[in-house]
């Protein structure tokens, strides 16, 4: 049976599936939600919360990559970002929270215009392998060939290659393009890599020998990639198929399983809750924690595509501030929107529908329900 709608005579689509078009449907029975466990691990490394933090200046300095580090999640660094380009860009992150919108993005591309420094590159990790929690960084796959060296010197645990949407197979007649089964081969740490949004683009990150794939384009809320490129994979649908290719993946080669997370449009704490009903393992996030009063950002959020010196397919948006970080993770809960808690109502709707531990709960049942909340 096929759910191909046709949109003309000449092109059928399939109708796939945003978090906010489905729920999680209780089973026989429940559990306390002390009895719940939300850890997971890839590769060597244990984790008590299936969070990492989206590689943005707006959601991570060593300082809060540090904090969630020690609260069992973890922080990812951007490698290019301010962090990177600048001894300190404080001033910089404070002056980026006043801009007037109209300018924000011209002014943005000016600032990321100066130079990234391996010096600083190595600083920045090494301030996090100080504090004695995991160490993670992302590049992106153009900026993997330049910098990936000085990276793994310094020591990263995590190699993140993060991009808008990453192949396995990327052609270019102008440069020789990173062969990503090869890198990964020749690396000593393991290897995150993505976007991806598809079953079969999934697969084949899979074959490179990556230890996860982030599914997604990341940056949801500050992504414009819909509008300028047309581009968008709604995000329910998107873990599903990359969780299939995990399936099938771990079947091909005798047992390898890799690790899938969900990198956008998980914004609240229903959204962490459906993204591993889906399948993910864990989840990135990024508006999320920009929430954070601690956070870089200051009450705005913006992605790497904000300040594209071509480009831009994102911008910086105000999300606002609803309390510490601890608050956003572990509560206690002042509002209702999902926006403080998150761990917290992750157990609470493991043990409302019944499940121990996430490998259990990727196996619950979903319903399409579309949410109208006005």
């Amino acid at each position: 049976m096929t759910s191909d709608i046709e949109i003309g005579r000449g092109k059928r689509g399939r109708r796939a599936y945003s978090f906010d078009d489905i729920a999680v449907v209780p089973s026989r029975r429940t559990r306390d939600p002390e009895e719940v466990s939300v850890g997971w691990q890839i590769d060597a490394y244990h984790f008590d919360l299936p969070v990492l933090a989206a590689p943005m200046d707006s959601v991570m300095s060593p300082a809060t990559a540090v904090a969630l580090g020690r609260a069992g999640g973890l922080g990812v660094l951007d490698l290019e970002g301010l962090w990177t380009r600048y001894e300190d860009p404080s001033g910089l992150l404070e002056e980026i929270a006043t801009l007037d919108a109209r300018h924000a993005t011209a002014r943005m591309q000016e600032v990321y215009a100066a130079p990234i420094r391996p010096e600083l590159i190595r600083a920045r990790l090494q301030e996090v392998r100080d504090a004695g929690v995991v160490v993670a960084g992302a590049l992106s796959p153009q900026r993997t060939q330049e910098h990936w060296r000085t990276v793994v010197d310094a020591g990263v645990d995590l190699f993140v290659i993060r991009g808008t949407t990453v192949s396995a197979e990327h052609v270019s007649g102008r440069a020789e393009p990173l062969n990503l089964k090869r890198f990964i081969y020749e690396l000593d740490v393991p290897v995150i890599v993505g976007g991806a949004s598809t079953y079969t683009a999934a697969l084949h990150l899979m074959r490179t020998g990556a230890a996860g794939v982030l599914v997604g384009f990341g940056g949801g809320a500050a992504h414009t990639t819909r509008v300028s490129l047309g581009i968008h994979a709604p995000m329910a649908s998107a873990v599903a198929d990359v969780a299939a290719a995990r399936r099938d993946y771990l079947d091909e080669s005798g047992g390898r399983y890799v690790h899938v997370i969900a990198d956008g449009g998980v914004g609240r704490s229903g959204d962490l809750v459906k993204a591993i009903a889906c399948g993910a393992d864990a989840v990135m996030l990024g508006a999320a924690l920009a929430r954070a009063s601690d956070a870089p950002g200051r009450g705005f959020h913006w992605g790497p595509e904000a300040h594209h010196p071509q480009l831009p397919r994102g911008e910086r948006v105000e999300v606002g501030t609803v309390g510490t970080l601890e608050q956003i993770l572990f509560g206690p809960g002042r509002t209702a929107d999902g926006t403080l808690n998150l761990i917290g109502a992750l157990r609470r709707a493991m043990a409302t529908t019944g499940y121990s531990d996430l490998k259990e709960f990727q196996r619950i049942e979903v319903v399409v329900s579309p949410y109208q909340p006005f």
